[in-house]
């Protein structure tokens, strides 16, 4: 045996990315080199513990324990490599190469074991999965819940966000409770963010919308710190992707909304913006917790270390500072009423439309951000239930779709000529274009051709034709039999359909012995033709007969209009009706009550 062992494509896992490199061991130590970041890992033979050999996704690992509380795990392996492994590490290290095999029963509970600086998650001794302390972001708990988040690799194509430990709520030991005991054991060896050191600036009691509340907002050189009543959020500079300042239409407050990727996370709710709310009333005279030579080194003239103005400038120049990110603001476009948004409703609540330079947003509930490449083509679209409003209609090239409703028809010319501006793709826009009119959005659709209204119209009439056909000829309906009226109704592509009935049964007559029509299948049930019933002749009015007897309310009219327009003087013909109705309703109520006062009479006395 050789005084080295070298192995080539081991792999070893970096939050959540496989890197492959070089593993080496020697005498002396255990080297691993990676082949896309030239890092290496050296671990003294020394310090060298304890061995593993244990069946992986990737063939066969070795997980190293060092004294120093360090673990090491490396895959890759064929299962030949084992033997001379394990004599290597006896011969040199003085250690043997156990072999572990893996949970694999699929169960979702277990035993929490810390080793060091390793999460190992057991059942029966046999671990299901391991979790790496140094690879934890951040630990928050519940009521019987510990959430424990992870660090993201950019290189990795799926990441890892999130794991969830239900702890059952029985004391411990020392009488703590076992979901504390739990989360200080992560954040003991976690790479969380910490609040070391003073803070920059904090901003008291701010407003934020999303997520919903006040909160004071402490600024630090690499992070961001929400502190609420219930919830805490440490916000990483690097997570900040854009930074927008938008005026609300009332022209009295701003937005300021933060861009997050990742998202800050509350329970299940994910929250892709930070919204916070401003007064332009708002002034506040703000110190910087440091020197004027050091902000002068480290911001470069962009802050000064004593400021007072707006609260949201402030707020707004203290962020563009530290994130090193441009803050959007709206561009040109101004609508009907001459603000820079527009006044809609997106799902099921209504909120204010910006178009920007480079996109739409959308704020604030929920906050939506579509940038112009990632669209495909946008749409104006009539209001279902009244035609005073339009929806605005994105469509991005994810096949995803935004419908921003309720929009008012007069912002229609102002976004129309903004999104011809901006050479997007319009789905409508022939129809568009001759909406485009003065009164090409008027409130009604009388102008408008009706293809229905007119359809109907014409069955009407056919009917109607029809109908007076039927009573001059004195005709009977029928029952309909299909199949049979094939016979009497022309084809619209033949040529005798417009000849009348009586030239049609000369044409027939002269052809009949000329043209045969195909004979047609026999029907397995035929039915019997009912026989026609006469048709009732209409009786002729008698123009000297009698009238009809007149009803007792017209009796009662024409007996009482006289003392009606006496009680009531100068009252018209109408009111004369409406009077007489009333009086008539209160007569008739009387003699009901009378009629059954004496009908109660009689069955007593019965």
């Amino acid at each position: 045996m050789g005084d080295t062992l070298e192995f080539n494509n081991i792999h070893t896992e970096v939050k959540g990315s496989w890197n492959d490199g070089r593993l080496r061991f020697s005498k002396q130590s255990v080297v691993y080199k990676s082949h896309k970041t030239g890092k290496v890992d050296s671990i003294p033979a020394p310090e060298l513990s304890a061995a593993q050999w244990r069946r992986v996704c990737v063939g066969h690992g070795i997980k190293l324990a060092t004294s120093t509380g360090h673990v090491y795990r490396y895959d890759g392996f064929r299962d030949t490599d084992f033997e001379k492994i394990s004599a290597f590490f006896k011969a040199n290290y003085k250690v043997e190469l156990a072999e572990k095999d893996m949970c694999v029963k699929g169960w979702n509970w277990g035993t929490a074991k810390f080793t060091g600086s390793l999460l190992s998650f057991d059942v029966n001794d046999s671990p299901v999965f391991e979790i790496p302390l140094a690879s934890v972001s951040q630990c928050a708990t519940g009521k019987n819940e510990v959430t424990v988040e992870f660090h993201q690799n950019d290189d990795a194509e799926v990441s890892l966000m999130e794991v969830r430990f239900y702890v059952p709520p029985n004391t411990g030991d020392d009488g703590s409770a076992p979901v504390e005991a739990f989360a200080q054991n992560v954040l003991s060896k976690a790479d969380v963010i910490q609040a070391t050191g003073d803070a920059v600036c904090i901003f008291k009691e701010l407003q934020c919308l999303t997520p919903r509340g006040r909160y004071d907002i402490r600024i630090y050189p690499t992070f961001l710190h929400l502190h609420g009543k219930t919830f805490d959020y440490k916000i990483p500079y690097t997570t900040v992707l854009r930074l927008f300042l938008l005026p609300h239409k009332d022209q009295r407050q701003m937005f300021f909304v933060i861009s997050l990727d990742p998202p800050i996370k509350q329970g299940q709710t994910r929250y892709h913006f930070l919204i916070l709310l401003f007064s332009k009333d708002e002034e506040l005279s703000l110190a910087l917790n440091m020197s004027e030579d050091e902000v002068e080194k480290r911001y470069e003239g962009k802050l000064s270390k004593n400021m007072s103005g707006p609260l949201f400038e402030i707020v707004s120049r203290v962020m563009k500072a530290l994130v090193n990110r441009k803050i959007t603001v709206p561009g040109n476009f101004q609508g009907h009423s001459g603000s820079q948004c527009i006044t809609c409703a997106y799902k099921a609540s209504s909120g204010l439309l910006y178009p920007l330079e480079r996109g739409f947003i959308y704020v604030h509930k929920p906050p939506v951000h579509l940038r112009f490449e990632e669209i495909s083509c946008v749409n104006f679209a009539r209001g279902t239930t009244t035609t005073r409003s339009f929806d605005f209609e994105i469509e991005t090239k994810q096949n995803n779709q935004y419908t921003f409703s309720n929009i008012e028809r007069e912002e229609y010319g102002k976004l129309f000529d903004f999104v011809n501006a901006k050479k997007l793709n319009i789905k409508n826009r022939g129809i568009k274009e001759g909406m485009k009119g003065a009164d090409g959005y008027s409130d009604s659709d009388e102008d408008q051709h009706d293809a229905y209204l007119e359809r109907m119209k014409e069955e009407g009439k056919i009917r109607e034709e029809g109908d007076g056909s039927d009573e001059s000829e004195g005709d009977s309906d029928e029952s309909f039999n299909p199949g049979e009226e094939d016979d009497d109704v022309p084809e619209e592509y033949d040529s005798n359909a417009s000849v009348s009935d009586s030239e049609a049964d000369d044409a027939d007559s002269e052809d009949e012995g000329k043209k045969k029509k195909p004979e047609k299948k026999p029907k397995k049930v035929v039915k019997e033709k009912k026989e026609r019933k006469p048709r009732k002749e209409k009786k002729v009015k008698d123009p000297g007969a009698p009238k009809r007897p007149m009803s007792a309310y017209m009796l009662w009219l024409n007996g009482n209009r006289e003392r009606i327009k006496s009680e009531n003087p100068g009252i018209s013909v109408t009111e004369i009706s409406k009077k007489a109705g009333e009086m008539w309703k209160q007569f008739m109520k009387k003699k009901k009550s009378k009629i059954l006062n004496k009908n109660d009479f009689v069955r007593i006395r019965i």
